[in-house]
């Protein structure tokens, strides 16, 4: 990936479940800063249609790499791609993840086994390799959880506790790298109008629906510009914010018992 302006060489952004949903609008945010991108999904399709898109309209670099990062030796295998082709990143946007619903008791665990590769385990790999060289070039990571991340989630127990850890993860990381140069961001939307709910077999039931429901733009907008600040944490939309700090007054049994009843299938 030879840079178009031999002044000025552009920033290199590597963006996980870019082909749809906040991904997708990720991807063409960055590309509108003019910088390289290298965009990781399942789907080569739409991949392809999304790289050849912002190739012709913003004039940049676009590799696409279609991996599924539920497979355990996927980030070893994009690491080693990269290195082979001489890229080095700038920014990092573990953004891929899907959730499921369900009594535990009764969830197929290959579904969610798979869902905590993703969730979890692929981005604390990807943030493992490719941290040194972010580091070394003072640049950024950004890490995409969810609003289910500051609380229990009946019915979707692992989904709830998969961004948990993301949460976690994130706010500690940015503290070990408080005064580098390097910040990492945790983008927390609450419910967002994506692939989402098809993905997670959650049917009619669209848990935190409106009035809480932020568009899928302005989720990626805010967390472009937050990870642009070196925020740790952003929470789209005011009432999301309100929502979240509002849970640390209300008792947890309380606030179980309503995730549980606003999931619960009747």
């Amino acid at each position: 990936m030879g840079a178009s302006n031999p002044f000025l060489a552009p920033k290199t952004a590597l963006i996980t479940g870019a082909s749809s949903g906040i991904g997708l609008e990720l991807a063409r945010l960055f590309a509108g800063d003019g910088y390289r991108l290298v965009l990781v999904a399942r789907n080569r399709g739409a991949l392809r249609a999304l790289g050849d898109e912002l190739q012709a309209k913003h004039g940049i670099e676009v590799r696409v790499s279609p991996k599924d990062l539920a497979h355990p030796a996927s980030p070893a295998e994009l690491y080693q791609e990269l290195q082979e082709a001489g890229i080095v990143l700038d920014v990092l946007v573990n953004n891929a993840g899907f959730g499921g619903s369900g009594p535990f008791l009764t969830t197929g665990w290959n579904n969610e086994a798979e869902m905590m590769q993703v969730n979890m385990v692929a981005l604390t790999h990807l943030t493992k390799l490719f941290l040194p060289q972010v580091r070394a070039r003072e640049g950024k990571v950004m890490n995409v959880a969810s609003v289910a991340g500051f609380l229990p989630g009946p019915y979707m127990a692992i989904y709830y506790a998969t961004k948990a850890y993301v949460i976690s993860f994130s706010e500690a990381l940015a503290e070990e790298l408080r005064g580098t140069g390097t910040t990492v961001t945790c983008l927390c939307p609450g419910p967002v109008e994506t692939g989402f709910q098809e993905r997670a077999h959650m049917g009619e039931k669209r848990p935190l629906r409106s009035p809480l429901l932020v568009d899928v733009q302005t989720v990626a907008w805010a967390g472009y510009e937050g990870m642009k600040q070196g925020k740790r944490l952003v929470i789209p939309g005011w009432k999301n914010r309100a929502a979240v700090e509002g849970l640390r007054f209300a008792p947890r049994s309380t606030v179980t018992k309503m995730v549980s009843r606003m999931h619960k299938k009747t």
